[in-house]
């Protein structure tokens, strides 16, 4: 399966316009609950960083996140699984004592290495709706993006107005050919 680049973009740029979102930061949990997805915070093992529980009988989604990471990853994590929750079906666990099956994607260290399509859609979709490529068209017109030059504060100012990391943002700067390397 090729990584549908075109169709992510869409669907992100739909999810703003229909929820009314025109500028950084999106705010990702109010999206979530907006989308019936109800967040959960806890303390779990740091391999872990978050999931998404969908049980389809019952008409029900839960993203979990590890509270014990940084607010931005926090907002990368409820990115990540709601890309999961629009563009997968994820696994299907069958509980035996309900007969019942519920689906579960999870994201832990793996899910990062860019191996398997599905994350690497679920990583994209959180890219373009954490940073969406309009928004930061808009942000950069006008701008040249000389990372040696005098204005170093930059990226660090615009990934704080996107409540994103400066690697993150710079990562998809590079993807979106506003930085070559």
């Amino acid at each position: 399966m090729a990584v549908r680049k075109k169709q992510i973009k869409e669907i992100v740029e739909s999810l703003l316009e229909q929820h009314n979102i025109r500028q950084a930061p999106v705010p990702v949990p109010k999206l979530a609950r907006a989308l019936n997805i109800q967040i959960k915070l806890d303390e779990v093992d740091d391999e872990l960083s978050g999931f998404l529980f969908r049980d389809k009988k019952a008409g029900r989604a839960v993203i979990g996140v590890n509270k014990s990471q940084h607010p931005n990853r926090q907002r990368f994590t409820i990115a990540h699984e709601l890309g999961h929750y629009m563009l997968h079906e994820g696994e299907t666990v069958h509980l035996d004592h309900t007969r019942s099956a519920v689906t579960i994607n999870l994201r832990d260290s793996a899910s990062s290495t860019g191996e398997n399509d599905e994350e690497r859609e679920a990583n994209l979709f959180a890219a373009e709706l954490l940073m969406p490529s309009k928004f930061l068209e808009r942000d950069l017109r006008g701008k040249d993006l000389d990372l040696l030059g005098e204005d170093d504060n930059f990226l660090e100012d615009l990934a704080k107005k996107y409540k994103v990391s400066t690697r993150a943002l710079t990562f998809r700067l590079t993807n979106l050919e506003y930085i070559g390397l």
